[in-house]
């Protein structure tokens, strides 16, 4: 055991939200480390859509200009049903200085905000596990175990991990960002209580003989949502919700290897299992099909943690809490909830005299935004009246929204829905 380390902060998880809140606490003069348990950004992962808000708060971060660079930008989200459009929503309608989503690889962002936190001088601690922390009055004590990988297996290893060393670190605060399966949440004895049923998804990446356009389009019929995500000129996203044969791992998990490898044999199944999708689902979709680069089934349950920390160690991002792909929800209101955690940190950590109604205030506003969108019961139909199909569909087209809190309300009142 080595001598023991001192940080203000100590963040687990270095994903997005994770990466984010540490670089945001560095931009507010506190001492931060960061660690995560895998040995890299990911390498091929899911896209991520970022939200108006989310682009702003990475402008503060000093990697919005890159990422709109890099990425594909979202101008508008079309509702589909059956071969019919049935409604829009324009995110240009938002008074804000970003107003349009971005869709970009997560790696690609995650990259970003690697080389933002080595130019503040923040180094990610990979390959570095929680094991286990103590909370005092005046601190958190964490132990943390450096990994190392055995190989075994022959044409294919398979890479185990190992306990290299260990080393404790103090800190004033630990945030967990680890992610739907968080050891700092399962640390606090936090139950993540599941809110509504399990959802399961097909997922595409396609290449396209045609322009994917700058529009998500969400299907919603009675049973099933979907939902196209443009990732380039040529290539696209399908998510489309489906009944499995049986239940997989509770979320999808990134590949931290840059090559991926097609398994040919099945590359036609599965084009033939996206066109009759798609030809059941979305008869509209025309556009040919070169091939499909990439394909999983991942399942997704909406859950919420009872608490949202407590004392000197707080969740944010899906340690906190978890929901279906189609609005990319979870990630950016993580966003938003670094945001003002680091916040209330700034005022207890620095000037130490910040109201210990702070971190409380935190958790009480952001689990009622959880609780309320995954509970979703719109509270009126305003004049005028909205159309019969957004009617029947109010409740799901809030969650398939690439917008959070106030803009959220904006964009679905322009549906004639009062959420």
């Amino acid at each position: 055991m080595s001598d023991i380390d001192q940080t203000q902060v100590l963040v687990v998880g270095a994903g997005p939200v994770g990466m984010l809140t540490a670089l945001l606490l560095k931009q507010n003069g506190i001492e931060t480390q960061i660690i995560d348990q895998e040995f890299r950004t990911a390498g091929h992962s899911y896209s991520c859509a970022l939200h108006p808000r989310s682009i702003q708060l990475l402008f503060q971060a000093g990697v919005a200009v890159e990422a709109i660079s890099t990425g594909r930008r979202i101008d508008s989200v079309g509702f589909y049903e059956g071969i019919n459009r049935c409604a829009e929503v324009k995110l240009s309608d938002l008074k804000v200085e970003f107003p349009f989503a971005m869709v970009l690889e997560q790696s690609t962002l995650e990259n970003l905000l690697e080389q933002q936190l080595k130019k503040a001088g923040v180094k990610i601690n990979w390959s570095s596990r929680l094991a286990d922390f103590e909370m005092r009055d005046t601190g958190v004590t964490a132990t943390i175990e450096k990994l190392g990988a055995t190989g075994k297996g022959y044409s294919v290893p398979d890479f185990e991990p190992v306990v290299v060393n260990s080393r404790q670190v103090e800190a004033g605060f630990v945030i967990g960002t680890d992610g739907s399966n968080s050891l700092v949440r399962r640390r606090l004895k936090t139950p993540f209580e599941r809110i509504g049923p399990v959802q399961h998804f097909a997922v595409y990446e396609i290449a396209a003989d045609a322009d994917c356009g700058g529009e998500v389009r969400v299907v919603l019929d009675d049973n099933n949502a979907g939902v196209l995500w443009p990732l380039s000129e040529t290539h696209c996203r399908w998510s489309l919700q489906i009944k499995p044969d049986k239940e997989g791992d509770d979320f999808p998990q990134k590949d931290r290897y840059r090559l991926v490898i097609a398994e040919p044999s099945n590359e036609e199944d599965s084009l033939h299992h996206l066109r009759r999708l798609l030809k059941e689902r979305a008869p509209w979709f025309k556009t040919p099909i070169e091939e499909v680069c990439w394909t999983t089934d991942v399942q997704f349950e909406p859950r919420v943690a009872a608490e949202f920390g407590k004392d000197r160690c707080w969740l944010a991002g899906d340690a906190a809490h978890q929901t279906g792909p189609v609005g990319m929800q979870s990630m950016n209101i993580g966003f938003r909830e670094a945001a003002d955690l680091v916040a209330a940190l700034k005022e207890k950590v620095l000037k130490k005299n910040g109201s210990p109604d702070l971190l409380r205030h935190y958790e009480s506003e952001h689990r009622a935004e959880w609780q309320k969108l995954l509970n979703v019961k719109p509270t009126a139909l305003t004049k005028p009246a909205p159309s019969d199909w957004v009617r029947r569909r109010a409740d799901r087209i809030i969650g398939s929204i690439p917008a959070s809190g106030p803009d959220l309300n904006l964009l679905v009142r322009r549906l004639g829905i009062e959420f």
